[in-house]
Parts: C-alpha cells; sequence; structure tokens
C-alpha cells in the first residue's frame, strides 16, 4: 500500500469525518475553492459547497469568533488557520469564549470547535511566520493541545478532535506537510492526551515533539553507533501533558533530555521540568537538560534562522554530557 502525504492524511480525515457528520464544516482564507494555503481541503469545495467549506475574510478574530457561536448551536467547525501565527488576532475569542464557555455556562454549552493549521520555524517565512504559540495557549483553561509530527497521528489526532466536545488546538508544522507514511484506510482514531514512545531504551529519556522529533532521531541514529541507548518520547499531546509515559520512562533510565522548537523562556520544557521535580525528583540523577529555540524573534536571514533553532549534533552533545 503506497504511503500518504500528511496533508492528505489532514485531508482524509476531514473527508470521513464530514461524511459521517453533517455537522462538521470548515472555514478559514482560503479554505475553499483554492484548497488551503497547504492543500488541506484540496477538492473538498467541490464536494461539499460554499456553507460547509467556507472562505472567510481576513478577520480572524470575526471567524473564530463565528465559529465558536457554531459550536455553541450543535455544529463542529474546524477552523484553519493560514498561519498559526495570525490566530493571535484571535487570542481573545480563543481563550476567553473558547476555552472558558463549557465552564462559565455550567456546562450547559459544548465548545466542539478544532482549530488548526500551520506553524514553526519555516524557511525564511520571517519572524511573524515563524513563531510557535504552544507556549502561549498551553496557559488557557478548557483547551486541549496536539502536535501531529507523522501522517498516521495527523489523521488520528484531527478524527479525534473533530468528535471531542471541547475546543482543541491541533498544531501541524510548515515543514512537515510533504512527509510521507504509512497511513491505514481502515477507519482509527489517536487519543488526545497520550505520548508515543518511538524508540525504547535504558540510558536516558528524550521528550521531544512536533518537527523536532526527527531531528532527535537522526541524532539518535549516531548515537546508538556509539553504543547509547536512549529511549525517545513524542509528547503529541502539549495540554494535557502525559506525564505518565514521562515518569515511567525515567523510573528507567533515571536522566532527562527535553528537546523543543519552543521558546526556552516559557515553553513547554519549563512546563514538563516543573512536572518531573514535582512528581519523580528523586529518580533523577542528574539535572535536566532542556535544548530549545533562542528567545528572539526569528530572523529571515537563512543561516541566523538556522542558529536560532536546535540541531541533531547540539542533541548528540547533550546525551554525551549527560551521560559521562
Amino acid at each position: 500500500m503506497s504511503d500518504t502525504f500528511l496533508f492528505d492524511a489532514l485531508r482524509e480525515a476531514t473527508d470521513e469525518e464530514m461524511q459521517k457528520d453533517l455537522s462538521v464544516f470548515v472555514l478559514g482564507e482560503d479554505v475553499g475553492h483554492y484548497g488551503g494555503s497547504y492543500k488541506v481541503t484540496k477538492d473538498l469545495h467541490a464536494k461539499y459547497g460554499d456553507l460547509r467549506i467556507l472562505d472567510t475574510p481576513i478577520a480572524e478574530n470575526s471567524f473564530v469568533g463565528m465559529a465558536i457561536g457554531a459550536a455553541i448551536t450543535g455544529l463542529r467547525p474546524i477552523v484553519e488557520g493560514m498561519n498559526m501565527s495570525f490566530l493571535l488576532l484571535a487570542f481573545n475569542q480563543i481563550s476567553n469564549n473558547a476555552g472558558m464557555l463549557r465552564y462559565t455556562s455550567g456546562g450547559n454549552f459544548k465548545i466542539p470547535i478544532v482549530i488548526r493549521g500551520p506553524g514553526g520555524v519555516g524557511k525564511q517565512l520571517g519572524a511573524e511566520h515563524s513563531q510557535r504559540l504552544e507556549a502561549y495557549f498551553q496557559a488557557i483553561p478548557g483547551l486541549k493541545i496536539v502536535a501531529c509530527s507523522t501522517p498516521y497521528n495527523a489523521k488520528g489526532l484531527l478524527k479525534s478532535a473533530i468528535r471531542d466536545d471541547n475546543p482543541v488546538i491541533l498544531f501541524e508544522h510548515v515543514l512537515l506537510y510533504n512527509l510521507k507514511d504509512y497511513v491505514p484506510k481502515e477507519d482509527y482514531l489517536v487519543p488526545l492526551d497520550k505520548a508515543e514512545i518511538v524508540r525504547k531504551g535504558t540510558d536516558l529519556t528524550i521528550v521531544t515533539y512536533s518537527r523536532m522529533r526527527y531531528h532527535v532521531m537522526q541524532a539518535v541514529e549516531d548515537l546508538v553507533i556509539e553504543n547509547y541507548d536512549p529511549e525517545v518520547i513524542d509528547l503529541i499531546s502539549l495540554k494535557p501533558i502525559d506525564i505518565k509515559t514521562i515518569v515511567d520512562s525515567l523510573k528507567k533510565t533515571h536522566k532527562l533530555l527535553i528537546v523543543e522548537e519552543c521558546m526556552k523562556t516559557g515553553g513547554i520544557a519549563s512546563e514538563i521540568i516543573a512536572q518531573v521535580n514535582e512528581q519523580c525528583f528523586d529518580w533523577l540523577d542528574a539535572p535536566v537538560v532542556r535544548l530549545s529555540s533562542q528567545d528572539i524573534p526569528t530572523p529571515y536571514n537563512g543561516k541566523l534562522e538556522k542558529a536560532t533553532i536546535i540541531h541533531p549534533h547540539q542533541i548528540i552533545e547533550s546525551v554525551r554530557m549527560l551521560l559521562v
């Protein structure tokens, strides 16, 4: 069976859920006739029409607010952000409405909305198009946040998110859309709250997510040659963090390296370190090491941009340091 591109896996998930449930619809900039900036909604407009594949004006706060209102009435909107950075314009709607209304209504309203789109550091997209907003949204009560990293988990996560009665933000990395891998034809779901153990090992635990999964695995290829045996965990769920999987791994390895594309200050790694210190500090044989992007706006210059994020050689050096 042929492999599937990640963007096609997301399109398949959207198509299948729209066929099953008439309450599911998509809205966003250029999602209709154009088929989406990264072709996640390609050809769906011809199949479902203007009212279920809805092209919106360039007004994120307006169409995200409209989607939340639609969710309250019983529909299941999928909001595509042309770039996740633009959703900062709808931060009020996402935080004060999507995240809170189920609670502030005493449970009278459900908010089954999915907000998804491309983010992360691409290739010379400039500071305003290279933001990593996972840490921005992580502090908002009521949201679930996931980051896909393979075509398989991208499709399963999106289907799970669409069926969930709570607001879910799905982060897709702009450089992973053309990644190809096996995706089953049969219906399947990927849990919204579970990490994936990508590689089992005994020497140390490496926790990562999204595109950094591939930088980690590239480093692991060299580390194995040097007789190191790392365990690799792909978080997938950024909120809630599957801390149990991490703790269970640390009880075996006793050392932790976190690799993220998020900024260092207030990033996802910061929250993991806090929870690890609370739950299994006595199991650690060394301080936790985190490799994060630099706390600066991402430069447009290609060489400077490359210097702001983590690369495999830095992961290799950190593992050697931890396992001296």
